[in-house]
């Protein structure tokens, strides 16, 4: 991998991270307003810290260590940068579970956003799909069982890893519903400033989910994650502090994240299966999709100013 690609990589993790955590930015924002400067000061710093080397750090490292057993713990650290041929060996065979598993997680996660939940509508067939939402169980069911069959045929793991991808959406799925009604129990008063910092602790783990499988479309690489994600993170702060009204006017970003998403949860099935994808056109699809949908919302506000004045 060359610098070149190595920034590619980096940034494109970096944007993936910001935008995917969007709705994480918003409802810390929200907690937070509620919260007492110095707990703030604690959380913003400490919990940058905690949010990039436990939950990013630790999270992609031990899912490589997961896939790969083999490797032992400093193996799955190092194993993409490692010229061991046994090191070699074993992070390429594990590498189609992961992104195979991956890469379910990341399509349920679009299709899910694309039936049900409510959303501004930036391209035509979102309301229609959204109508019909009743058939998203149905959809998923489909897709997951083709998935599986073609994958059996390969190599069963990968079958394996695709119902694990299946399990871990529905899970941290449940999760972030949990979240979204305990914000507006905390955003109500009556609990402590600890109790909050818990809380936010707790869902930043969650949806850093979503961009830390989603990482691994861009490298396999663990360091290279902690530091794109960490950078995409370190973002979300800034903006949990400064900027959300402004995210908010931005009204087809999480459109961008969403589309993002799906393509690399493609792309990381495409690589499962053998399709050989280069490594910059990951980054470049994030960077093309929430350029787009960045575009798309300026022009929008720009329209609506507009009519006022």
């Amino acid at each position: 991998m060359n610098f070149i690609t190595l920034a590619l990589t980096v940034a494109g993790l970096a944007v993936f991270e910001t935008v995917s955590s969007i709705d994480n930015a918003i409802i810390n924002a929200e907690v937070l307003s509620t919260m007492k400067p110095k707990a703030r000061k604690w959380f913003l710093f400490w919990g940058l810290l905690f949010a990039v080397f436990v939950v990013r750090g630790v999270l992609p490292w031990l899912i490589v260590w997961f896939t790969s057993p083999a490797l032992g713990p400093i193996g799955a650290l190092t194993a993409t940068w490692s010229s061991d041929p046994h090191v070699l060996s074993a992070i390429e065979k594990a590498a189609p579970i992961l992104l195979l598993g991956g890469g379910v997680f990341l399509m349920l996660l679009f299709l899910h956003w694309l039936f049900l939940e409510d959303k501004n509508v930036g391209l035509p067939h979102e309301e229609f799909f959204l109508e019909q939402g009743i058939w998203f169980y149905a959809t998923t069911s489909v897709l997951l069982a083709a998935i599986v069959w073609f994958s059996i045929g390969v190599d069963p793991f990968m079958a394996f890893g695709a119902v694990v991808g299946s399990t871990a959406f529905f899970i941290t799925h449940g999760f972030k519903q949990s979240a979204e009604l305990a914000e507006k129990s905390l955003t109500k008063g009556g609990r402590s400033d600890v109790s909050k910092i818990l809380y936010l602790e707790m869902i930043d783990a969650t949806f850093s989910v979503d961009g830390v499988l989603g990482a691994f479309a861009f490298t396999l690489s663990v360091p290279l994650i902690i530091i794109g994600n960490g950078l995409g993170a370190y973002i979300v702060r800034k903006l949990t502090i400064g900027n959300v009204k402004r995210i908010k006017d931005f009204v087809y970003l999480k459109n961008g994240a969403m589309y993002s998403i799906l393509f690399l949860g493609v792309i990381m099935a495409l690589d499962a299966f053998g399709i050989g994808i280069p490594p910059w056109i990951s980054p470049l699809v994030t960077f093309v999709t929430v350029g787009w949908f960045l575009e798309k919302s300026r022009r929008f506000r720009k329209r609506g100013l507009n009519k006022i004045m």
